[in-house]
C-alpha cells in the first residue's frame, strides 16, 4: 500500500528547456507539491533551479544521485535518447514518472520501460500533452457522440515550419540520436490517430527521404546540450531554408515522409509530415459514415473544427457546422497545465488518465516500423503487439 503523501517530493531530469517549463507547473509549494531535487548537465540551468526552487534544492548532473534522495514522483524531460535508462532507474524505486514522450527510441525499450514499472508497480505517465489541446479533445467528443458515423479513415497533414530552427541544428538530426523524426514528431500525431480513430495501427508502410537540409552549406558541429533556437530567438521572416546556415554538420533523418496505416479496427490512415513549411500546425481529417470532421489551427485565435454531414456539389469551406474553439491560457494551447494537473493528481491517487502507456508504446511502435519501411523502400511491415500480461497490467 502506497504511503499518504501530504505533499509530493518531486525530482526533475532535465531540469532546462522542457524540463523549466514542467517543473514550473509541478512546484507548488504548500499546495500539494514541490520540486525538491534537479538534475541537468549545465551549471548555468542549475544556477537558475536554485533560484527558482530556493536555496535548499538539490542539484546534481549524475541522475542516479537525484534517484537516490526521497522522493515521490519523477519527472523525466531529457533528450529522447536519454528516456529508456532513466524511466528503467526510476521505475525500480517505485517512483510516480512523468516522462516525456517519446517514451524511446525502440519498441523493445518501451516494452523495458512497461516491464520495470510493472515488476514494481510504479504509476508511469507519458507526457502526450495533444490529448489535453482544447481542439483535440473537442473532435474526440464529437466523434465519440456520433457526429460523424462510424471512423473508416484518418489523414493527417503536419506542417513543421520550425523544423529547420527545433530539429536540424543539434542532436534531432541524428539517427543514433533521435531514430527518426517519426518519434519525435509523429509521436503526437500517431497517437492522436489511434485515439480518435479508437485502434491501433498493426500494418504499417511509409516512404522517406532527406531531401533538403542535407544539402545545405555552412554547417556546424551539435553542441552536447541543446543548439536548436527557441521561439523567441526565430526570425519568422527567414525564409525559405535555403537561404540559412549553422545546420548540424551531421544529418542523417528524414525532412520529408509519409506513413500509411491500418489499424487493428480496419480504419485506414496517412501520415505526412514536411520540416520545410512556411506555416506550423497539424490538420486532421476523419472520415466516417455519416460524414467528416476537420480542424483548422492548433489552438491560435482562429481555431475551429468542422464538421460535414450533407452532400453537396463541390467545396464547401464553411461545412454543416462550426464549433470555435477558445484560445486557452499556458503552453501548447492550455495542454501543459491540464496534463500537469492530471498527472500530480495521478502520481497522488492513481485512477483514470486521458494518457496512456499502451497508447504511448504504441504510438512508439507504430513510428519505429514506419522507419524501418522507409528506410528499406516503402517495405509493407506490421506492428509487434505488447504482451497481453503486459496489456492487462496496464490497463489495469
Amino acid at each position: 500500500m502506497k504511503r499518504k503523501i501530504s505533499e509530493l517530493q518531486i525530482g526533475l531530469i532535465g531540469s532546462g528547456g522542457r524540463g523549466t517549463l514542467l517543473g514550473a507547473l509541478a512546484h507548488r509549494p504548500g499546495r500539494g507539491s514541490r520540486v525538491v531535487a534537479c538534475c541537468d548537465v549545465s551549471d548555468a540551468t542549475l544556477a537558475r533551479n536554485r533560484a527558482d526552487y530556493g536555496a535548499g534544492l538539490f542539484t546534481t548532473d549524475d541522475y542516479r544521485a537525484l534517484l537516490a534522495r526521497k522522493l515521490d514522483a519523477v519527472i523525466i524531460a531529457t533528450p529522447d535518447f536519454l528516456h529508456e535508462a532513466q524511466a528503467v532507474a526510476a521505475a525500480a524505486r517505485g517512483l510516480a514518472i512523468y516522462l516525456e514522450k517519446p517514451m524511446a527510441l525502440s519498441i523493445a525499450g518501451c516494452d523495458r520501460i512497461l516491464r520495470a514499472a510493472a515488476k514494481t508497480r510504479a504509476r508511469l505517465y507519458v507526457g502526450h500533452n495533444m490529448r489535453h489541446m482544447p481542439f483535440v479533445r473537442k473532435m474526440k467528443s464529437l466523434i465519440d457522440g456520433g457526429a460523424i458515423g462510424e471512423v473508416k479513415a484518418c489523414w493527417v497533414r503536419h506542417f513543421v515550419g520550425h523544423g529547420g530552427d527545433f530539429y536540424f541544428r543539434d542532436w534531432h538530426a541524428e539517427q543514433r540520436y533521435t531514430n527518426s523524426l517519426l518519434l519525435q514528431k509523429a509521436a503526437h500525431d500517431l497517437d492522436i490517430i489511434h485515439w480518435l480513430c479508437g485502434g491501433y495501427a498493426r500494418k504499417v508502410n511509409a516512404f522517406g527521404a532527406l531531401t533538403l537540409f542535407g544539402g545545405l552549406p555552412g554547417r556546424k558541429p551539435a553542441t552536447r546540450g541543446l543548439s536548436r533556437l527557441r521561439p523567441g530567438e526565430m526570425k519568422l521572416t527567414a525564409f525559405p531554408y535555403t537561404r540559412a546556415r549553422g545546420f548540424n554538420h551531421r544529418i542523417d533523418v528524414e525532412d520529408l515522409s509519409t506513413v500509411q496505416l491500418q489499424l487493428d479496427n480496419g480504419v485506414l490512415a496517412t501520415y505526412t509530415q514536411c520540416h520545410f513549411t512556411p506555416d506550423y500546425w497539424r490538420n486532421y481529417v476523419v472520415i466516417g459514415t455519416e460524414g467528416r470532421i476537420e480542424n483548422f489551427g492548433n489552438g491560435e485565435p482562429g481555431t475551429c473544427v468542422r464538421v460535414w454531414n450533407r452532400r453537396k456539389q463541390g467545396y464547401d469551406a464553411a461545412g454543416d457546422v462550426t464549433y470555435r474553439i477558445p484560445v486557452s491560457r499556458g503552453a501548447h494551447g492550455g495542454a501543459d497545465p491540464r496534463i500537469m494537473e492530471e498527472f500530480l493528481r495521478f502520481a497522488r491517487s492513481g485512477g483514470k488518465t486521458d494518457t496512456s502507456p499502451i497508447a504511448a508504446r504504441e504510438s512508439i511502435a507504430a513510428g519505429c516500423v514506419a522507419t524501418e519501411s522507409l528506410r528499406a523502400g516503402g517495405a509493407l511491415r506490421s506492428v509487434p503487439r505488447l504482451s497481453p500480461a503486459l496489456a492487462r497490467h496496464f490497463r489495469g
